[in-house]
């Protein structure tokens, strides 16, 4: 985990099953390093895991969280993530390259 003033990033270890118990990790970040400040979060796809979508419902309680990101190269993870994105309420975007997820992430926190 990499955590900029707007944004974090995320790489997953290979073969983990991301669960909704996950989610107390990311609190403890947002109320450290984002204590009443918007930011996005990016997760930078490179090793092959599973994601339970309904971790989701939860993620998007987090108020100051603004703006959920992926990014990969590989389609089948873009497929999954477009599964994903039918369980969050807040923006969720699908990207190619890490910088293209970093622009969008800055243009989402400075729009809020």
């Amino acid at each position: 985990m990499s955590i900029y003033s707007n944004y974090v990033v995320v790489v997953m270890k290979e073969g983990v099953n991301v669960i909704p118990e996950y989610n107390e990790v990311l609190i403890e970040v947002t109320d450290t390093y984002y204590k009443d400040k918007p930011f996005v979060y990016i997760t930078h796809r490179v090793n092959s895991y599973s994601v339970d979508p309904k971790i989701y419902f939860e993620t998007a309680k987090i108020e100051n969280l603004k703006g959920f990101a992926v990014v990969s190269k590989n389609y089948k993870a873009k497929v999954n993530a477009k599964i994903e994105k039918m369980f969050f309420n807040k923006p969720f975007e699908i990207f190619r390259e890490l910088d293209e997820a970093i622009s969008w992430a800055e243009l989402l926190v400075k729009s809020k």
